[in-house]
């Protein structure tokens, strides 16, 4: 299983971490460890080795069969179901990797980095952007982040493709899609809720 996480996909989070609204030129790809996932409601617990954890709330499609150069107008075939989850960024570890042109591995990859909420299955036959795409996450009630397939950079099919140009997608991978703006740090005792639509799917506490 691997676990695939997308940069600065949504134009004004581009410009909440550069000051600058702008679209890369490919897509920014890293990955996480299979150690980073976190599921079934279990808490995260923060981490006690960096000074800042954030949230970035996604939208995450799983893959469903086995592919590889796999066209653009087929991507959405090779998508089985869908979910939103988090990806927690050591911020300051990710500045210092930033600044220094370092891999995101350990601010991006640590244990319990990935964290998934329920799956919903995805009609294959219509195309990712016929599901539930709208996603927001609460935090103690409050509604603290939101968005929209639709407003990424590089639609799921674009992504789906292009990671297959380099990697073979096989059942059970994963796609953290990017994060829209409003990422923002998590401390002990937080409760997160994430929706897709109207639909909570994911729900667990920091510890």
């Amino acid at each position: 299983m691997k676990i695939f996480g997308v940069g600065m996909n949504y134009l004004q989070h581009t410009e909440e971490l550069d000051g600058k609204a702008y679209k890369p030129e490919e897509p920014v790809i890293f990955l996480k460890a299979d150690s980073a996932l976190l599921k079934d409601g279990k808490p995260f617990f923060v981490p006690d080795w960096c000074e800042q954890v954030d949230y970035e709330t996604e939208l995450v499609v799983r893959i469903g069969r086995l592919g590889k150069g796999i066209p653009q107008r087929f991507a959405h075939r090779y998508i089985d179901a869908v979910t939103v989850g988090i990806d927690f960024t050591a911020r300051d570890v990710q500045r210092k990797a930033r600044a220094a042109g370092n891999p995101w591995t350990i601010c991006k990859g640590f244990d319990g980095s990935a964290t998934i909420g329920r799956w919903v299955p995805a009609d294959a036959s219509a195309g990712v952007l016929h599901l539930p795409s709208s996603f927001h996450l609460d935090i103690n009630g409050k509604t603290v982040q939101q968005g929209h397939s639709a407003d990424m950079l590089y639609g799921v099919d674009e992504l789906v493709s292009y990671l297959s140009r380099f990697f073979t997608l096989k059942t059970g991978d994963m796609i953290f899609t990017g994060t829209p703006v409003g990422v923002g740090p998590v401390a002990i005792d937080d409760h997160l809720e994430g929706y897709l639509g109207d639909e909570k799917v994911l729900d667990f506490w920091c510890k």
